[in-house]
């Protein structure tokens, strides 16, 4: 756990680090948890007063499970409320975490660099390591095509929540494409993305009263934003030193295949 988790779930958002531990002490989660991390809007900086937690994290199945007949739980997820605050928790088995990985999937590489862990260990900072590895321009796909969805649901709701998202998913695609850095929370890219529309600090501080409050905001303006943003993604994704495939599938496949044959360590 670090300073950040403590700063992120502050009482008025409505958890703490104490709370997210012991919650995943009852969630019954068979098989070794690997890493836990939060993500969703804690993570990315703009979490409401009634915003749940997104636990997301990878567990280990035994060897037997994937040799078996049997369809392996590759994905696990489960739902609970903890002193009047629902926790969310989804995990992958390694094995199809780290495919996730390989296939420029954006979301996976977040929740691994979360800077807001709550369960860790010696194959969590292994993974943390290996996933620069990973990166690649074509991770641009992934964020223009997220930044797609949710402006069409903010299109059809007007709610601020997928504005907000919209907004954080083109900065950090931006981002990765000229700095080669996963950075989900949306404030600290601010000072770093300088096409950022100034507004957004506000669109942020309303967000924390409502998690789907409308969004009062200059529709026209925010999609020639939007839209500005779009070209430059396509612009830097052309610009980037980024490599064309990831450097470390293999290492990454010897990494599983230790990690399952001997067990986690740490």
């Amino acid at each position: 756990m670090t300073d950040a988790l403590d700063i992120a779930l502050a009482p008025d958002k409505g958890a703490s680090c104490a709370n997210l531990v012991e919650s995943l002490e009852d969630a019954e989660q068979p098989g070794p948890l690997l890493f836990a991390t939060v993500s969703g809007a804690h993570l990315y900086g703009f979490p409401s007063r009634d915003s749940d937690v997104d636990l997301r994290g990878v567990h280990l199945l035994p060897a037997a499970d994937l040799v078996g007949p049997r369809e392996p739980e590759e994905t696990r997820s489960r739902m609970w409320v903890r002193d009047g605050v629902e926790m969310d928790l989804v995990t992958h088995d390694l094995r199809k975490f780290v495919r996730l990985m390989l296939r420029r999937n954006g979301y996976v590489l977040e929740q691994v660099l979360s800077p807001l862990v709550v369960r860790t260990g010696d194959a969590h900072r292994e993974l943390v390591s290996l996933a620069p590895g990973v990166l690649t321009r074509h991770h641009a796909h992934h964020y223009r095509g997220f930044a797609i969805t949710q402006w069409r649901l903010f299109e059809k709701t007007g709610e601020l929540k997928p504005l907000l998202y919209t907004f954080r998913v083109l900065l950090t695609g931006i981002h990765l494409m000229r700095a080669g850095e996963v950075r989900a929370h949306l404030p600290s890219l601010l000072p770093l993305v300088e096409e950022a529309p100034a507004y957004l600090p506000d669109l942020v501080a309303a967000k924390a009263e409502r998690e789907h409050g409308r969004a009062a905001v200059d529709q026209d303006r925010v999609a020639r934003d939007v839209e500005r943003l779009h070209r430059t993604l396509d612009e830097e994704q052309a610009l980037s030193a980024l490599p064309e495939t990831p450097s470390a599938y293999d290492a990454l496949h010897d990494f599983v295949v230790r990690v399952r044959l001997d067990g986690p360590k740490g």
